[in-house]
This record gives C-alpha cells, sequence and structure tokens, in this order.
C-alpha cells in the first residue's frame, strides 16, 4: 500500500508536536508520512501495515531479539543525540550476543509541544545511524502525550538479528583464567552527559563514544575461533564495575583488575575527580567488554586494535575461582580493592 501524502506539508521549522499527532486521525498520519516513512524509507516499512513481514535468517542461525528504552537529557550532546543513541543501544545489544542486526522496531513518546525541527533532526539523525550500521527501521508506533508530562522525546526501539551457528557467548560462560578485554577508554558517554548539562567546560571537550559495535564483534569473530569467546557486554548503565559484577555473578566466578591497565581519557579522569565519581561507574555506549580463553587474549586484542573502533582496547585483567564472586582491583599503589556494583543512581538520565 502506498503511504499517504498530504498537500499541506509540515512545517518542520516552526511548527511543534500536538496532541492531534498522536490521535490517528490525519495529523498522525502527515506525521507518519513526512517525517518517520521519509526518513527510515525501506519496503517493509513503506507497506503502511500494523507490523512487517521479514525473510528468515539463513540456514542454521537463530534469531536473538532485544529492546531497550532511551529517556536521555539532554537530547543532543557531543558526539551524538538520542536518535542515533536508540540505534546503536539496540544494535549492542544484538552484537554482543554475536548476531548480526538485521530489523529495528521504534516507538516514540512525544510531548505536546516539541518543535518539530528537533523531532526531525531526531529522526534523521536516527535514519543515518540505522543506515551506517545495515539495519531497516521496518515498523514503529507513535503517541503523543499532554505537556508537562513527558520530557521532548522517549524513543524504545526493538531489534532482531541473526545469530551464526557455533557463536555463543553468554554471561554464564566465564572461566578461572580468562582474560578480560576492553575496547577502548572508559566513561566517555556519561561523562559528556555531565559536562553538557551542567555546561562543565574543559581544555578537550568530552565527547560521547556511542558507536554500533557488531562490526567490531564480527572483527573478533573473524580472527579467533568463536569456542574462544566467552562473553561479550557493552558496559552501559553501571559502567564497567557493575557489568563484571553481573558476568562474575552469573558465572559463579571471582574477577582481579589492574588500575593500570584500565584506560580512562585524561578530560574523562578529570571530570570525574571534579564531580567524586568513579570512571568504572560511569555509562559507556561504545565500548565491548571481551572475555575470552587465555591462549586467545593476543589475538583478540590484536583484532580490536585494528578496528577504528578497538585501537585503544586493553587487557585489564582476569577471571578468577572465587565462590564469593567478588572483582577485585589491584590499585596503582600496590593494594587491592573492591569493585562493587553502582549503588543508586549516579548520573541519571544519560541513556
Amino acid at each position: 500500500m502506498p503511504t499517504p501524502t498530504y498537500a499541506r506539508p509540515l512545517d518542520l521549522r516552526h511548527g511543534r508536536v500536538d496532541l492531534g499527532h498522536g490521535a490517528g486521525g490525519r495529523a498522525m498520519q502527515q506525521l507518519i508520512a513526512q517525517l518517520f516513512t521519509r526518513a527510515f524509507d525501506n519496503p517493509e516499512l513503506g507497506r503502511g501495515d500494523d507490523g512487517a513481514v521479514l525473510p528468515a535468517p539463513a540456514p542454521g542461525e537463530r534469531l536473538v531479539m532485544a529492546t531497550d528504552g532511551h529517556v536521555v537529557s539532554p537530547l543532543f550532546f557531543p558526539g551524538g543525540d538520542i536518535g542515533s543513541l536508540s540505534v546503536h543501544g539496540t544494535v549492542n545489544d544484538l552484537a554482543v550476543m554475536g548476531a548480526r542486526p538485521l530489523w529495528l522496531a521504534a516507538g516514540f513518546i512525544l510531548e505536546e509541544g516539541f518543535p518539530l525541527a528537533d523531532l526531525a533532526r531526531i529522526v534523521a539523525s536516527m535514519a543515518t545511524a540505522a543506515s551506517a550500521a545495515g539495519v531497516h527501521v521496518v515498523t514503529g508506533d507513535t503517541k503523543v502525550v499532554e505537556q508537562g508530562k513527558g520530557d521532548g522525546v522517549f524513543i524504545t526501539t526493538t531489534g532482531v538479528g541473526a545469530l551464526p551457528a557455533g557463536r555463543n557467548p553468554g554471561g554464564a560462560r566465564a572461566r578461572p583464567g580468562d582474560a578480560v578485554l576492553v575496547s577502548g577508554t572508559l566513561g566517555d558517554h556519561g561523562m559528556a552527559i555531565m559536562a553538557q548539562r551542567e555546561a562543565l567546560g574543559f581544555e578537550s571537550a568530552i565527547v560521547s563514544d556511542s558507536a554500533a559495535l557488531h562490526g567490531l564483534v564480527e572483527a573478533l569473530y573473524a580472527a579467533l575461533p568463536a569456542e574462544t569467546i566467552h562473553v561479550l557486554r557493552d558496559p552501559t548503565r553501571g559502567g564497567l564495575a557493575s557489568t563484571l559484577n553481573e558476568i562474575a555473578t552469573q558465572s559463579g566466578v571471582g574477577m582481579t583488575l589492574d588500575e593500570r591497565a584500565i584506560p580512562v581519557a585524561p578530560q574523562v579522569q578529570a571530570a570525574c575527580e571534579l564531580l567524586g565519581l568513579d570512571p568504572l561507574n560511569v555509562a559507556n555506549e561504545g565500548k565491548l567488554v571481551v572475555i575470552c580463553a587465555a591462549e586467545a587474549a593476543e589475538a583478540a586484542l590484536a583484532a580490536l586494535r585494528a578496528h577504528p573502533l578497538g585501537a585503544a582496547a586493553a587487557r585489564i585483567g582476569e577471571v578468577s575461582a572465587d565462590s564469593r564472586c567478588f572483582v577485585q582491583l589491584r590499585t596503582t599503589l600496590g593494594g587491592r580493592r573492591m569493585v562493587d556494583w553502582l549503588a543508586g543512581e549516579q548520573l541519571p538520565r544519560i541513556c
């Protein structure tokens, strides 16, 4: 079914979202046709149905599905915005399962009065990110809430990917002796959001690391036997500390990290010290945690460093036998301290 068109175009410069844009009538169809369908143009979405009929994956592949809600504040930040973030977040959830991301569904909650110019900018960013990641937004939904009952835009994305045979990374597969790797500097996203929110000025701007990681994951699998890659994770909310504690609990193991080996950008370290934060607790949106067999660690590092998103990859520790599931840090002073779960909400509204 062809997408309907309307004689009067949306005023994307001065117009604002109103309740009619979520009421199911002509205004809503106009918004969908002139903004969302136009930006995300693909055959599945263009049919205009309530869902998308998608082809089956290749023989032997399994389907992977992930969903993520995005409520970041501010909506626009150095290195990205809620649109690109909503694509990267779900693409990465599929990637760390070892899957090839294929399709996305997007749900928008819009607040009455939100400028259409800002919405168009967000949708364009989302479309660019999806195109770069090689995924299609094939279905979606739009709702509008009264002014004062939202915060501009909330976006939920659900993704479907194909998992090739032989790949089976999972949080319960870490084993004593495994190496713990990260693909680059930690805390960039959370500190970029905080610096923007609090108008903190630094000599070097802090830029979010928001990026799609599936290409990096594919490079890893191309270089290593699949069975040597035990766990893949993207350390988002709660940062590296919560991610490793979660894996340790799932696998029933401990971990020991080397503080000197953990990469943190100087401006991020300075911002954390200024605000009294630990970079290990700060969110990332374009970093990969890899737990692999020790004998594969050097090959894994080489594969990560050969990719633009993994140039600063480092081996930061190892998995140990520990029924208490403790994650510990060897400090630069020669001591040890616990690396615990993030307690409470350190940085609200960061993804």
